[in-house]
């Protein structure tokens, strides 16, 4: 039975792009179903709690079993795809995956607000308060830390692809669109992710779409 994957608009939808990124680059067959975010029509949010009651993408259906929320939808691939490698294979490698997969699912919240996920956005900087550039430098810290201490074996945070690359996807966008001022280590990161045909691929087809949310395109 083939996986299905819920996921909103992938010019703006920072979490449904995190276990879409994590089941293509890991070539796990699914099907995609593309629910528009904030519509005023009333059966987009009907069809999304038809899904799933907590009414929120991303969702995994997988037969009898549904799972939401980025982060838990990534453990249950690697857990239903262990051959895939989403979880380094080293204990230590794979407590610091989890670690900083854990953070940026629940932190980092001033530069999510200050520069939203929005792929057709003209690149431009803008002027990050004090918590969001402490929010680009702790990122940039765990990159560099995770490339350290377990990236010898590739462009990757643990070498090769992970879920937790997966899972900072998104910000390599955000740092993109608007110019945020990184490290040449960090660029070269970033230049790895954006390099995915993967990520080209959800990229490509996120600008391709015409839905707008107002309020995301005002910043």
């Amino acid at each position: 039975m083939t996986l299905k994957l819920v996921i909103g608009n992938k010019n703006y939808s920072s979490w449904s792009m995190r276990p879409w990124l994590a089941l293509r680059g890991c070539d796990i067959a699914f099907e995609e179903i593309v629910i528009p975010l904030y519509t005023d029509d009333p059966a987009d949010k009907a069809r999304i709690l038809s899904h799933s009651p907590a009414g929120k993408v991303p969702i995994l259906i997988d037969g009898a079993v549904t799972v939401w929320d980025s982060l838990a939808i990534i453990e249950y691939l690697a857990e239903r795809f262990p051959e895939a490698g989403l979880w380094p294979s080293d204990p230590a490698a794979r407590a610091q995956a989890r670690s900083v997969s854990a953070e940026m699912h629940s932190g980092f919240q001033a530069l999510r607000n200050e520069c939203p996920m929005n792929l057709h956005r003209e690149i431009r900087p803008v002027e990050l308060s004090a918590d969001a550039k402490a929010n680009v430098a702790r990122i940039e810290d765990i990159w560099r830390d995770c490339r350290a201490r377990y990236g010898a074996g590739g462009p990757f945070l643990f070498g090769r692809f992970s879920g937790a690359d997966a899972m900072f996807a998104p910000v390599v966008t955000r740092f993109h669109s608007f110019a945020v001022p990184v490290t040449a280590e960090t660029k070269a990161y970033m230049e790895a992710v954006m390099a995915m045909p993967a990520f080209a691929a959800w990229v490509k087809e996120g600008l391709a779409e015409r839905w707008i949310i107002d309020r995301v395109e005002k910043v």
